[in-house]
């Protein structure tokens, strides 16, 4: 063994504390320290011949890297939909490193049971039924990509080919109908071989980004044969909602696979007063949902749902001797009804990142995640408030969840909206975004930390900015 390796695996359980008690002091330090710290990060460097051990190295990470860091798990980062981590679900994540486990396989059936479980914890938040079954996967995009392989699959069944075996080309022309897709979606889209240019824009009701469901029935109309729709719980720029169960009552007059991208919005389910605007997201026959965001897990983690993974394994499926059992037949070889989870997403390896949502299920249940969501709802509204009430700005659409979106009260163009986010960076990150084809920026709270005073501070930052920006 090499001399470095041998003396950090002797020290390793003072390292491990010295790099706690660096991890802990990081924690502690958030709400002091910048959001967007300043500068540029430090310039590459080659790598040296000899190594430093695990102490050299935390010493030149903190030195170089670590100051150039944002506050991201911190609750003043409003930027993109970004969730920080709790206490459970950071502890999770370092066994999830510490365990070193590739749940994928029934030879070694532990971690993918505990996935299942976890799965079925996440079912019930949801408000779903057990007709969806649901895999872990890394993130919103990977989740959508996921939904729409599936999708793509079924398309073939019905037009009697296999994508999967015959290729995309089998498909012909294949339309993909949304009102307010995500981007993930055309990413998706061109992953799959269907290209972006299936993506067909749906008409949206008057001042909202929810899609207009007679346009989408004429649009439907219009199809020579079976297509997608992608429906919205949850639009970023403001989290608008789609009428779910009125797309998917449709399907009686329409042959299509209904996709709901849910990546934070489903998280609404968890509120008595917000669960309305997901009623209907069981009807779908695939979802994203994505759990670094609201559930407050770390990077990477989301989960997909869909009714039929039967097409999910013939898309899927990884036939090696030295894995696990194949579901060339369908699903059910590797355990009951269920294939193994090799068999299910891109991923031939596949990290335990369930025991994060596991722990953090666990320790706060239900009820813990609730408050989160009904908190960070409550802010978004408290900064909604002063944004309407601040001179020199002004709100661009109601804040209908956690996100608040509003630009400048005159001239608002991108150079002046960027100028306001960097004067304030330091104390509330924020995104720019265009909405309604004005320039903005959007606040939008998913942060276990958040607090009322947060939002003070928020508004106590902008005050001044506003006054120099004139």
């Amino acid at each position: 063994m090499h001399p470095q390796l041998r003396s950090d695996l002797e020290l390793l359980p003072q390292l491990l504390e010295e790099a706690r008690q660096h991890a802990a002091a990081f924690l502690t330090g958030l709400d002091g320290r910048p959001v967007l710290p300043e500068g540029e990060p430090p310039a590459p460097v080659p790598l040296p011949e000899p190594g430093i051990g695990l102490r050299g190295a935390l010493a030149e990470f903190t030195a170089r890297w670590e100051g150039s860091l944002s506050g991201s798990a911190g609750p003043r980062y409003l930027g993109f939909v970004t969730g920080g981590v709790t206490p459970a679900a950071l502890a999770g994540d370092w066994l999830t490193a510490t365990l070193d486990q590739n749940s994928n396989s029934s030879l070694d059936p532990a971690g993918q049971q505990l996935e299942r479980e976890t799965v079925g914890w996440l079912r019930a938040c949801f408000g779903l039924s057990a007709a969806q079954h649901g895999t872990l996967v890394s993130g919103a995009t990977m989740s959508n990509t996921v939904g729409l392989a599936i999708a793509r699959e079924w398309l073939g069944e019905r037009l009697g080919v296999s994508p999967a075996e015959d290729g995309v080309a089998a498909l012909g022309r294949v339309r993909v109908l949304s009102g307010a897709a995500h981007s993930s979606i055309a990413k998706g889209l061109s992953i799959l071989g269907l290209g972006r240019g299936a993506l067909l824009p749906v008409a949206t009701l008057p001042g909202r980004e929810a899609v207009d469901v007679a346009a989408l029935e004429r649009e439907l109309a219009r199809q020579p044969g079976p297509c997608v729709v992608v429906a919205n719980a949850g639009t970023v720029n403001t989290v608008d909602f789609d009428d779910l169960r009125a797309i998917a009552a449709l399907r009686e007059r329409h042959d299509f696979w209904l996709h709901v991208d849910a990546a934070f919005g489903a998280f609404a389910a968890l509120s008595p007063a917000h669960a309305h605007l997901v009623d209907g997201l069981d009807l779908a026959d695939s979802i994203c949902v994505d759990l670094h965001k609201w559930l407050n897990v770390p990077y990477d983690s989301a989960v997909q749902f869909s009714r039929r993974q039967d097409l999910q394994a013939r898309v899927f499926r990884n036939s090696a001797a030295y894995l696990s059992p194949s579901p060339a037949a369908g699903p059910g070889v590797a355990r009951g009804a269920e294939p193994d989870l090799v068999h299910l997403t891109p991923e031939n390896s596949h990290r335990l990142r369930a025991l994060a949502a596991w722990f953090t299920l666990r320790a706060y249940g239900r009820a813990g995640h609730q408050e989160i969501v009904e908190r960070c709802v409550a802010g978004a509204r408290a900064l909604g408030e002063a944004v309407a009430g601040l001179a020199g700005l002004r709100l661009l659409a109601p804040v209908r969840l956690n996100v608040v979106c509003f630009t400048l009260a005159e001239r608002p163009t991108e150079q002046r909206l960027a100028a306001l986010a960097r004067a304030v960076g330091q104390e509330v990150f924020l995104t720019p975004t265009v909405y309604q084809e004005v320039p903005a920026l959007r606040a939008a709270f998913s942060n276990w930390r958040t607090t009322e005073d947060d939002v003070r501070r928020v508004v106590d930052a902008l005050e001044p900015a506003l006054a120099k920006a004139g």
